[in-house]
């Protein structure tokens, strides 16, 4: 006898944001990612898994505003556009959070694919070309790891010589004093956004 049961209803693949949008997580639109979900997502998101020092996590919201930082610092002549797209550079992980690099070599290329797909979007909300120059990249990703030097060495328990084995030891034209305290949710997606603002704005796109 032929089955003739009922085929089974499609997985959901998208996630409800306070915004009420609704955002495919296989095929992400630029028009449902509203950057105040980014921000409030990114804000609550620990990085170090919530190992850190202090009364709050240090949330990657306030991570995004140090390496944007520290991008603008280490190269003065970075094109605001492209501190935005410092800024943004984990933007993915207000919907999929932040996992450890180990963890990430174990999920392997659907993990890395999921998260292109969603930076693609990101980054055509905020104007900017999905594919970043490398020297865009490269500057970005040395930004990155010279703040988790500071976050590991003030924050996650990493004595110097052991946090020098995994990141890049800071090297700025001139000193500079980067004292962290990790800042409760509102504060770090208020931060966020006040930097989102002020480089759209710098960009012409506000």
């Amino acid at each position: 006898m032929a089955d003739v049961s009922a085929p089974a209803a499609p997985r959901r693949a998208w996630q409800r944001m306070l915004s009420g949008r609704r955002l495919d997580l296989l095929d992400p639109s630029p028009l449902d990612v509203e950057i105040e979900d980014v921000a409030h997502g990114l804000s609550r998101v620990p990085r170090w898994n919530g190992q850190t020092a202090g009364d709050w996590a240090f949330s990657v919201a306030q991570h995004s505003v140090l390496v944007e930082r520290i991008a603008g610092l280490t190269v003065p002549d970075l094109a605001p556009k492209w501190r935005l797209a410092a800024l943004l550079h984990d933007g993915p992980e207000y919907v999929i959070g932040d996992l450890i690099s180990p963890f990430k070599a174990v999920v392997g290329g659907d993990y890395k694919a999921l998260e292109g797909r969603l930076m693609g979007a990101i980054h055509r909300r905020a104007g900017l070309p999905e594919t970043l120059p490398q020297t865009a990249e490269k500057a970005i990703k040395r930004a990155d790891l010279t703040a988790a030097w500071f976050e590991a060495t003030q924050l996650a328990g990493f004595a110097e010589t052991e946090a020098a084995k995994h990141f890049p030891r800071p090297r700025f034209r001139r000193k500079i004093a980067i004292r962290l305290k990790p800042l409760p949710p509102l504060e770090a997606r208020d931060a966020f956004l006040d930097r989102y603002a002020t480089l759209r704005h710098a960009c012409g796109l506000d």
